[in-house]
């Protein structure tokens, strides 16, 4: 078993700085320790001559991150009413932020499954890498919460409406896919990826971008642009509904059936805050938005239900409450976008 401290490896390798996500059983799972352990890391190496370049990995096979470690948050809110689950979400929103604004490059190389909270330590950097084994999401419907850790920043400035079929569908993007909806900016092969991570050691990122990556697979997603984009376009999640079912297209029933299956809560609060995002001007405003609706999401039966479903009991038959959208008021939303308890990030 991983100890706080070997959690997230850290060490130099040449001129780069290297982070390495060390939880691998738990499919490398972000806890608070690990994002203030990250944080300081950050921190010590921007004044560091020595680094000039970050690099973040995860160790095993299977990915970099499979998101924050919503078991914590489950039980934290059963047992103590969530008040380190914000605490949590306050440092790792600011992390987000951090990694976006870092002056050094900082590569993430987004090998296999990369969602939720691996999403915001990866895909808010300036050097996004992609692999043939890439699978990236935002899953946060499937457990009763919106997009968090800027995922609402990337998805809503993703062409058209595809960042809003992807938050409300869960869907998980290939590599071709994340770099069609800004999520990624360079494929590189897998067999490849060894010899990259040695050459960002010695060499400036640019420069091992040019001799390793190749051109990136083409995105499924970008062929069904058209259809999702007049389906998503709708102005509530009811009428996204009857616009997939009534297209005559496959991928879009298949779509509706996607959603149907998610917290109707969520689905709801998810539309309004892609909408909301939208209009603000960056990342640091959308963090602070999605800080808002985190912390008002703890009061909503289908935070603990949707991990309780899908993490606890993993029994994937979460009971929502409410169970149908027409349920859900427009105060029901609304309360989720009022100001947090404690204040917000100060970002």
């Amino acid at each position: 078993m991983t100890t706080d401290d070997d959690s997230v490896l850290l060490r130099r390798e040449g001129r780069a700085g290297r982070i390495t996500l060390n939880r691998p059983r738990a499919l490398n799972a972000l806890t608070h320790a690990m994002v203030r352990r990250i944080a300081g890391a950050l921190d010590a190496w921007e004044h560091d001559t020595a680094v000039t370049t970050v690099v973040l990995d995860g160790a095993g096979e299977r990915g970099l991150c499979a998101g924050g470690d919503v078991r914590a948050v489950h039980d934290d809110v059963r047992a103590g009413g969530g008040a380190a689950a914000r605490e949590f979400w306050r440092d790792e929103y600011r992390l987000n932020a951090r990694i976006a604004a870092y002056p050094k490059p900082y590569v993430a190389l987004m090998d296999g499954l990369v969602m939720g909270g691996g999403v915001g330590l990866s895909a808010h950097g300036g050097i996004r890498v992609v692999t043939e084994r890439s699978s990236v999401a935002m899953p946060e419907t499937g457990i009763g919460f919106a997009p968090d850790v800027g995922g609402t920043f990337l998805l809503s400035r993703a062409p058209g409406e595809l960042g809003t079929h992807l938050a409300l569908t869960t869907a998980r993007m290939g590599p071709g896919d994340a770099v069609h909806a800004g999520f990624a900016d360079h494929f590189v092969p897998a067999a490849r990826l060894a010899e990259f991570t040695a050459a960002l050691a010695e060499a400036d990122p640019a420069e091992a971008v040019r001799a390793l990556a190749a051109p990136a697979p083409a995105s499924g997603l970008a062929a069904q642009q058209a259809w999702i984009d007049h389906c998503y376009a709708a102005g509530t999640v009811e009428e996204i509904l009857g616009r997939l079912t009534d297209s005559g297209v496959a991928e879009a029933k298949e779509a509706a059936e996607a959603i149907l299956g998610k917290s109707p809560t969520a689905l709801k609060v998810t539309l309004s805050a892609l909408r909301r995002a939208r209009l603000l001007p960056g990342l640091a405003g959308v963090l602070e938005q999605e800080y808002r609706v985190m912390c008002a999401s703890l009061a909503d039966p289908d935070l603990l239900e949707g991990i309780r479903a899908q993490v606890v009991d993993k029994d994937r038959r979460p009971r929502w409450r409410p169970a149908k959208l027409e349920d859900v008021t427009d105060a029901d939303v609304a309360r989720h976008f009022a100001a947090a308890p404690g204040g917000g990030l100060g970002l």
